[in-house]
């Protein structure tokens, strides 16, 4: 028994093991462990914690000293090689331990690069774009390796409440005050998480309890001299002097104006509104114990199209009204039994997202201006999540003479979205359930080899069998800097009505709209990876690379495929295909000098093709490859901070020319027609001075910089009311320069 610290205060979560035996703990929240039923002898104890030096001390098990307490005071890494993730395996690992690639977006990376919301830090990772993909509204979607936004899974705090209509402008909805880190899995090892994974899972971990502190920010925002944005946030969090309890809190304000680039007016940015605000708590009732409780509410007002904006919606000439209500909440209950070999933890989450929207073109025709004004397309959307789950863990440490950690778990998710525009015809009301029910072997088949393997069973509403989803993932660790990672595993998207499937778009002149083919299948996937990881640390210098393959095979891959036109425009049926092979790289490369100097930056390089041509605008010949999927794209990302007080930033996202429809209807588009589009270099800088107050453990810093540096955006957009909204790509903003001041405890 025994307690580890970090000047004086204790440090959770510890490993503590006995050099080369099976017999190891973890420490608790107050830095307490304990190891029983431990032979007699001489033994080393050995500490480790990511980001401090590890510590080894003896010590001798007799009849007349039969126990034996050792404390551990931690010094911490000048470097850091490291993090604890959880996505991969939905248990805690060391970032190198794991079989499954996790990278990680921490909190610090989001402010160094100045984002304000989900949507803004999700550009800087390998194999990950997010997608403007509305003129009017400007609904996001982030693509992982090259696969659109249904083929993702967001998670918040590991659940999966993100539902369909979330997924258009949630990303936008969360404010970054709210994340501690965010954790991406790219590919097949997500299959773990069920339906709508096969791309990968991005995984939002909200800010927790780990000290008293607090901040408060304000920031200021001219966007290319043509629309002001402001933004007000804070964060709060408070932990008991035992640890047995805390509470984080955060709040946000934002408020931009709506911003036209080519003067047309009709603008390219929607005017914004948005107010959050949530609560973290957890309570230890016991060591072994541990009650997690979070809530959020995001209210967002959102509007875009003619720059008229003291009239109602249906009177503008074309536009896009959307008024959003969010909540969010979610309570885990785990329990660590057998001297922490077992644990067992039960949770549930829910969403519910109220929307009164609009969605509508003043007619040219006098009879149909009449039915406009008097029947006007307003709608409404009534969209809840529930999530419930069991999950347990249990330690093996003599398997054959090895360790392995299994897991078993079962969850239900419900479904439900209702979306109505009366006027337009328009219904969707759509329920899906899907129980889960998930086992997982996490063997250590030798020191330097480990084998992930597992299997998901869904039970889906919308599918008439039973789907499983096997996976395995294979580890070699090659001396101490290098890991080899294998990975397979399969995946389904149920025959639902997912995100982009839920927007209504503008495009010649009238409304276009998705629906679901009756004979909608399941799709399916196939992924495969494998990759190699580098890290060479020195005494004040680590640099280090990541190179990865992937290959996914899509059988039945949706598409969306144009079956003509009724009253109010153009239609769309989602249906199956034959096929789909997305293949690429993905290069990573870091380094990192003292803690002073940090550079990350990622390039992929990829092909995402159907077997056979897909028609996009009818009339018009097939293409096979993706649209909006660039076969190139990447980042990278520079830090400096010399001292204490000072800090700078530099980073730049690159976007390869893709193929986009582009429907006639607009004054300077008179042909449908499919374009390739210039490619995007996106360079932005930050740069920061921070001053103490004195007397006092405040200190405040004043900051500014400027986004896309060399203004590279979109250089033709569509006029007029009846533009192709859809016909929008590269970086999501114009040229914009910021300065703010933010105040912290030190």
């Amino acid at each position: 028994m025994g307690t580890v610290s970090v000047q004086g205060e204790g440090v959770e979560y510890a490993t503590v093991g006995i050099v080369k035996t099976t017999y190891g703990s973890k420490t608790n929240a107050q830095g307490h462990f304990n190891i029983v039923q431990i032979p007699f002898g001489t033994y080393t104890l050995q500490v480790s914690q990511v980001g401090y030096e590890s510590m080894e001390k003896e010590v001798t098990l007799s009849k007349e000293k039969p126990n034996a307490e050792l404390n551990f005071d931690l010094t911490k890494k000048i470097l850091q090689l490291e993090k604890l993730v959880i996505t991969g395996t939905k248990t805690f690992k060391r970032q190198t331990n794991s079989p499954v690639i996790v990278n990680v977006i921490d909190a610090k990376t989001l402010e160094n690069v100045q984002a304000c919301n989900l949507s803004e830090g999700l550009k800087f990772q390998p194999g990950l774009r997010v997608e403007t993909d509305c003129q009017t509204c400007n609904y996001t979607q982030l693509r992982m390796n090259g696969l659109a936004g249904g083929y993702s899974q967001i998670l918040i705090n590991g659940r999966p409440i993100f539902s369909p209509l979330t997924g258009l402008y949630g990303m936008e909805q969360l404010p970054v005050t709210m994340i501690d880190r965010i954790e991406v899995v790219r590919g097949g090892g997500s299959s773990l998480y069920g339906s709508s994974a096969i791309g990968g899972t991005v995984n939002v971990l909200t800010k927790i309890p780990k000290k008293n502190s607090y901040e408060l920010n304000y920031m200021h925002q001219n966007i290319n001299g043509g629309a002001s944005d402001n933004m007000l946030s804070g964060n709060a969090t408070i932990l008991s002097k035992n640890k047995k309890s805390g509470a984080s809190f955060f709040v946000n304000a934002r408020e931009r104006q709506a911003y036209d680039h080519n003067s047309d007016n009709y603008s390219e940015l929607p005017l914004l509104k948005n107010r959050a605000a949530g609560t973290n708590l957890f309570f230890r009732p016991k060591d072994n114990q541990k009650l997690e409780v979070s809530l959020s509410y995001l209210n967002e007002y959102r509007f875009g199209g003619e720059m008229v904006l003291d009239q109602p919606a249906y009177l503008a000439q074309q536009s896009e009204e959307r008024t959003h209500n969010v909540w969010m909440s979610s309570a885990d209950y785990q329990i660590n039994l057998k001297n922490n070999k077992t644990s067992i933890i039960t949770y549930a989450a829910w969403q519910n997202t109220n929307r009164d929207h609009y969605t509508g073109i003043i007619p040219d025709d006098s009879l149909e201006l009449q039915t406009h004004l008097s029947t006007p397309p307003y709608g409404v959307s009534d969209v809840s999540t529930y999530n419930v789950g069991l999950q347990v863990n249990h330690k093996l440490n003599h398997f054959f003479g090895t360790k392995n950690v299994l897991t078993l778990g079962t969850e239900y998710l419900y479904d439900d979205v209702y979306d109505h525009i009366p006027a337009y015809n328009y219904l969707i009301d759509q329920t899906t359930k899907d129980l889960g029910v998930f086992v997982q072997s996490d063997w250590s088949i030798l020191p330097n080899l480990t084998l992930l393997s597992g299997v998901r069973m869904d039970v889906h509403n919308l599918v008439d069998q039973a789907v499983f989803s096997p996976r395995a993932s294979l580890l070699y660790k090659y001396k101490t800097n290098s890991q080899f990672r294998l990975s397979y595993g399969t995946g389904f998207r149920a025959p639902q009505a997912f995100d982009t499937d839920l927007h209504i778009a503008f495009a010649g002149g009238g409304i276009s709209r998705v629906l679901l083919s009756p004979n909608l299948l399941p799709e399916t996937s196939n992924s495969l990876s494998a990759s190699i990881n580098y890290d060479k640390p020195t005494e004040h210098f680590i640099f280090g690379f990541t190179l990865e393959a992937f290959f996914n095979r899509l059988q039945r891959a949706f598409i969306l495929q144009p079956i003509g036109q009724d009253n109010f425009g153009e239609l769309f049926e989602k249906q199956n295909g034959q096929g789909a092979t997305v293949q690429g790289s993905i290069l990573e490369f870091r380094a990192n000098y003292d803690g002073k100097y940090q550079l990350e930056t990622g390039m992929t390089v990829q092909s995402s093709k159907f077997d056979k041509p897909v028609q996009y605008i009818d009339g018009l010949a097939g293409i096979t490859e993706f649209i909006r999927t660039p076969n190139t794209y990447g980042f990278a990302n520079f830090t400096l901070t010399p001292n204490p007080r000072f800090n700078a930033n530099v980073n730049y996202v690159y976007t390869g020319s893709m193929r986009v429809p582009h429907f006639a209807g607009a004054p300077n588009q008179l042909v449908d027609e499919i374009v390739s589009t210039q490619s995007f270099h996106d360079v932005s800088s930050k740069m920061g001075f921070m001053f103490p107050i004195k007397n006092t453990k405040t200190v405040f810093e004043l900051y500014g910089g400027v986004k896309n540096i060399f203004n590279s955006y979109q250089r033709v957009f569509d006029i007029g009311k009846n533009r192709d909204s859809n016909f929008v790509f590269g970086p999501a903003m114009p040229r914009s320069i910021y300065v703010g001041i933010k105040f912290q405890n030190n």
